[in-house]
């Protein structure tokens, strides 16, 4: 089964990531760690993403493509993918469909400004990293299971946010009518717990007569 999992930041993308990949025993491939990875291996795509980085700009699609492209050649692949990160724009959805077409596309699908409150209202402890949201600990400093302090991110205050939303809505609304009109896009209820979302997917994907 060949999965990519689109959904704003905020929307529960990366939980429900590693559940899928646990429930149908496939690879989970996040753009960011296949960043990581060939940084760390010093590969040659892996130099050329560091310098990229390092210069303060973003990796191009045309190298993005690529790394994804080599990835989805390993044997963990064998069985499937969950992409979790890719295709972010249009051109990139074009180019898998080249190399490695995905059988659907699950959009957890929330209002934007919802999402735009739960990362406002997120708290993340600096020692043991859980993340809480004010709607349950109020206005405490302190993390409720370990006792660190609770920090806002650099990049969780109310402009940036809104910023990063209003970017992510005009890269990602041509992706999801290139899939809808391929018929393969399948959109969730975001706005529900985590076993809510996961069981909606679940249904998606386990009826092959979609």
């Amino acid at each position: 089964m060949k999965i990519v999992l689109i959904g704003a930041p905020g929307s529960g993308k990366g939980t429900q990531a590693s559940l899928i990949a646990k429930e149908f025993n496939i690879a989970h491939i996040s753009t960011g760690e296949i960043f990581r990875e060939n940084i760390e291996q010093q590969t040659a795509l892996g130099l050329q993403i560091k310098e990229i980085i390092d210069n303060g700009n973003l990796c191009p699609d045309d190298l993005t493509i690529k790394l994804v492209e080599n990835r989805l050649t390993q044997p963990d692949c064998e069985n499937g993918y969950l992409l979790d990160g890719f295709p972010r724009n249009l051109n990139q959805a074009e180019a898998l469909d080249k190399f490695n077409k995905p059988d659907k596309v699950i959009n957890i699908d929330i209002p934007l400004d919802i999402i735009e409150n739960r990362i406002i209202g997120r708290r993340s402890c600096a020692k043991c990293g859980k993340s809480f949201h004010v709607n349950f600990i109020g206005q405490a400093k302190i993390c409720p299971d370990c006792g660190g302090e609770l920090i806002i991110r650099k990049d969780d205050n109310p402009t940036s946010v809104h910023e990063r939303l209003q970017v992510f809505k005009l890269r990602s609304e041509p992706v999801r009518d290139y899939y809808l009109n391929k018929n393969i896009l399948f959109d969730v209820d975001g706005n529900c717990s985590v076993d809510k979302v996961f069981e909606q997917i679940k249904s998606v994907l386990n009826n092959d007569k979609n």
